[in-house]
């Protein structure tokens, strides 16, 4: 199958490998990349947390831009929304790191359980997020009455691809799938021009969404080719190939 990917980098690069290996050809055009803040990360290490909270791989990832002043932080309990933010964080020597291995809101009902057995935390959890996101691992700990406190760690930045690289990607010939991540990507894709002229170029195109959040994006006329990963995770991701 000819698949398109539209990861931002270094993640999308990772995923080629992925479908080249199952035997899929792979095209990729980035609509976003992520801008750091590490003044802001350092910031928020500094004050006092009782646990970290990720729920993005590129978080985990921005550890490692740190250097020496992440050392005294590593036996600091993460919560990690999924496997690949989870190893992220044990690559950047993270001690303790605990995942559900599903989305937002299965990492904030481990926090609540956690939480239930092991009493309220002194201190809040620091909350490193990205921006866009989806709000709802936050609105969970609001309701369960548990103190955090949430840093912006990094925001996605749309990036316009040239036309031709578009054309290219989305036209010569037509991909059999598109995989989308999230609901932002998905949402640029369908603006893009290929998509908005003549949509109908695209009608036997499986329209692969990591979650139901994801596959709200997608328009209704692409509704019929429209597949969500049984967990939000870029395994079950792929299992849809």
């Amino acid at each position: 199958m000819r698949v398109l990917v539209l990861r931002p980098e270094p993640a999308a690069t990772r995923t080629a490998r992925k479908l080249v290996a199952l035997g899929h050809e792979t095209v990729l055009l980035s609509l976003s990349k992520p801008e750091h803040d590490i003044d802001a990360v350092k910031a928020a290490l500094a004050e006092r947390h009782s646990a970290i909270a990720i729920t993005s791989a590129e978080v985990a990832r921005l550890f490692g831009t740190i250097g020496d002043d992440l050392d005294r932080h590593l036996l600091t309990t993460i919560f990690s929304v999924g496997q690949a933010s989870a190893h992220a964080a044990e690559e950047a020597g993270f001690r303790t790191v605990l995942t559900p291995g599903g989305d937002g809101k299965d990492l904030a009902e481990m926090i609540v359980a956690h939480c239930r057995d092991f009493g309220m935390p002194a201190e809040p959890i620091l909350y490193l997020a990205g921006l866009p996101r989806a709000r709802s691992f936050e609105t969970r700990l609001t309701e369960a009455g548990i103190p955090f406190r949430t840093v912006e760690a990094y925001r996605m930045v749309p990036i316009i691809p040239r036309r031709t690289a578009t054309e290219t990607a989305l036209l010569r010939p037509v991909p059999d799938a598109v995989l989308f991540y999230s609901r932002e990507s998905a949402r640029a894709f369908f603006e893009l021009p290929p998509l908005a002229e003549i949509p109908e170029r695209f009608l036997s195109t499986l329209m692969l969404c990591m979650s139901a959040n994801v596959a709200k994006a997608v328009p209704q006329r692409f509704a019929a080719l429209t597949v969500v990963a049984s967990s939000p995770n870029e395994e079950s991701l792929l299992d849809l190939l």
